[in-house]
């Protein structure tokens, strides 16, 4: 007798016996045992997940007849009868399967109709299985439409795709889907435990742990990976024979190289490079066993204890997440993710491995990242407390005392009773941009969500009036032009704006930079070297960054000691090139000592104070403006849009 492969001699041939698909089970079980038959069924999943296996599973259980022949639709097919054990032998005359791989014209599918049209030969139901039905053609599937939706009443049809999407949408509307899913790596390895205790084959945990992961969720794949180790193995399974036959990389090699990169050892790193280069092991298979460490790793980091303590590379995993910060451990998943798309593009993958892996240490570690600084005057500010609702109401009735309110157009008398001089802006001072409210600019009384919503760029809510208009100045375009003057009724006697509104809030003071002669010693050559040009990229930002902290006599010259920050950009090749640029303006050229530090007075920091000052001023004339001042005492939730005023 011939030998029967694993992936058919265990292939389930009852509900019962099928597992990682429980919700298709129990659907499937529910509507056989309510006798809730649909005409079309459309079993959707990867490969070698069980979509078949259902099928066959499903026309057992329309067609069969008991052990004693006396049986009816069941969710329990018996296994003895006639159609039980023809379907299974693949031999049953009413239960037809078409593989539109091979079969997608649309020939093929009037056979098919035609057969349709005779009732079963010898079964309760006539079940037509199209297996792969994404690949019939456009025509195919227009000329099975109508027997699709309307098949007679001993018609069942069970289409099977691994692609649903090429299906069309009026096909998919005429069947009952299900999503058959991806077994987890638990259940490939319960099952795979199972089948190798039946078939008396001695196996170990790893070689059950590396067969199931290499399955990718499908049980098809796992039998045959099983089969193949056992004839390579001799019979036996173990871990090492496994991996050999899988090409799989030890879990100690990832592990050896994310201890390395979490530790900032890049000797390591390329010694273990070289280590899998003369092991002939696979690039790729060390970015995928990286991968799934990190993934541990992760887990352990946002839930302690959730991973599975039956899994004996649990432990290490556990060690290696307390060695690397949650941050890195999330970019160097990311990094090893992209890297395995990398390998192809280099003509060495054990090179594209390496850059792969270093580009971490180009990254500055948790402990040598500057912490952000909180300005002095941010953490001494008190906090005010709550203003009740009765001195709030005293500060209102206080504003509209002191500062006039425009009467309504119904109650404004006619133009003649009006002052003759409007109020209007100095010629010399520009003319305001129009309000961004629409509602106060098109003249229209405000609604009740302009009155009570703050603009969104307003970070602190304003106080608002139960009636006045919300208007929100910028500072305007010397090309916009001029609104309507502003005019009031000859009945209300406006004050004077000056007297009326209190004398706008001094800005804080800009810090300064602690300016030293070596400091303008070295802004004045790096600006030099700006103007010629002679520094670009990373050296010009080298120079911007840098502090010139001690000059040291030497016999040919002189030794600059530059203090920088960004580890980047201490490399000895921005050095040289620093150096260089030098000697075109500093005889003769002073040789460069790179030291780690923050720097206290570099021209990066002084161009900082520089621009920060020129903002602060140009704010602060924008605050002063006369016309500003005035159009805020009209809109008494008026506020100044942050970012709009620029320093010219």
């Amino acid at each position: 007798m011939s030998y029967v492969v694993l992936a058919r001699k265990y292939r389930p041939r009852s509900f019962a016996q099928m597992v990682g698909q429980e919700h298709v089970v129990q659907a499937l079980t529910n509507a056989l045992q309510q006798q809730r038959l649909h005409h079309a069924y459309l079993f959707t999943g990867t490969r070698g997940i069980g979509k078949t296996t259902v099928s066959r599973i499903l026309a057992k259980s329309l067609n069969c007849t008991g052990a004693d022949g006396s049986g009816g639709i069941t969710h329990q097919p018996c296994g003895q009868c006639s159609a039980c054990t023809e379907i299974d032998a693949d031999r049953y005359i009413d239960y037809i399967e078409l593989d539109a791989a091979s079969n997608r014209g649309i020939d093929e599918v009037r056979d098919l109709l035609e057969r349709a049209a005779y009732k079963p030969s010898i079964g309760r139901f006539k079940v037509f299985m199209i297996d792969e039905a994404h690949q019939l053609t456009k025509e195919s599937f227009n000329a099975l439409l109508k027997t699709l939706e309307e098949p007679p009443e001993y018609l069942k049809f069970v289409l099977a795709t691994t692609d649903p999407d090429k299906m069309l949408p009026t096909v998919l509307s005429r069947c009952l889907q299900f999503n058959l899913r991806p077994m987890p790596p638990e259940v490939v390895h319960d099952y795979l435990q199972t089948v190798l205790q039946a078939e008396n084959v001695p196996a170990d945990a790893g070689s059950l742990r590396l067969l199931s992961r290499a399955a990718r969720g499908s049980m098809r794949d796992a039998l045959s990976l099983t089969d193949q180790a056992i004839a390579y193995g001799g019979g036996e399974l173990t871990e090492s024979v496994v991996r050999t036959m899988l090409g799989t990389v030890d879990r100690s090699h990832a592990s050896g190289l994310v201890r390395a990169l979490a530790q900032r050892d890049g000797r390591a790193v390329l010694a273990g490079v070289d280590a899998l280069r003369a092991r002939g092991l696979s690039a790729a298979g060390t970015l995928e066993e990286m991968a799934s460490l990190l993934q541990q790793m992760a887990i352990e980091q946002a839930v302690p204890g959730a991973l599975d303590e039956r899994d004996p590379d649990t432990a290490q995993a556990r060690e290696l997440a307390g060695l690397l910060p949650r941050d890195e451990t999330q970019l160097l998943y990311s990094i090893v993710l992209h890297a395995r798309n990398e390998l192809s593009l280099a003509s060495d993958e054990y090179g594209a491995l390496t850059m792969a892996l270093l580009r971490l240490l180009a990254f500055p570690a948790a402990g040598d990242r500057p912490a952000a600084s909180v300005p002095a005057a941010a953490v001494a500010a008190p906090v005010p407390a709550p203003m009740p609702a009765s001195a709030l109401q005293a500060t209102r009735e206080a504003r509209s005392s002191m500062v006039p309110r425009p009467v309504p157009l119904a109650v404004r008398e006619p133009a003649a009773a009006r002052p003759a001089a409007p109020v209007s802006a100095p010629a010399a001072t520009p003319a305001p941009a129009v309000p961004a409210r629409p509602a106060a600019a098109a003249g229209r009384p405000a609604m009740a969500s302009d009155r009570q919503q703050p603009p969104p760029w307003v970070d602190d809510m304003p106080p608002m009036d139960e009636d006045g208009p919300v208007a929100t100045l910028a500072r305007p375009a010397a090309a916009s032009p001029a609104p309507a003057p502003v005019q009031t009724s000859a009945v209300v006697a406006r004050e004077p704006v000056a007297a009326a509104l209190p004398a706008p809030a001094a800005p804080p003071a800009v810090a300064d930079v602690q300016r030293t002669a070596l400091g303008d010693r070295w802004a004045g050559v790096t600006t030099a070297l700006a103007e010629r040009g002679a520094i670009t990229a990373l050296v010009r930002e080298l120079a911007m960054q840098a502090e010139l902290v001690a000059v040291t006599p030497l016999a040919d010259g002189e030794l600059w000691q530059l203090r920088v920050e960004r580890e980047s950009l201490r490399a000895a090749s921005l050095r040289d090139k620093l150096q260089a640029a030098l000697a075109g303006v500093q005889q003769p050229a002073p040789r460069l000592e790179l030291v780690a530090g923050v720097a206290q007075d570099s021209p990066a920091r002084r161009d900082a104070v520089e621009r920060e000052r020129r903002q602060r001023a140009a704010e602060d004339t924008i605050r002063n403006d006369p016309l500003v001042r005035e159009l805020m005492a009209q809109f008494k939730t008026a506020r100044l849009v942050p970012g709009s005023i620029k320093p010219v």
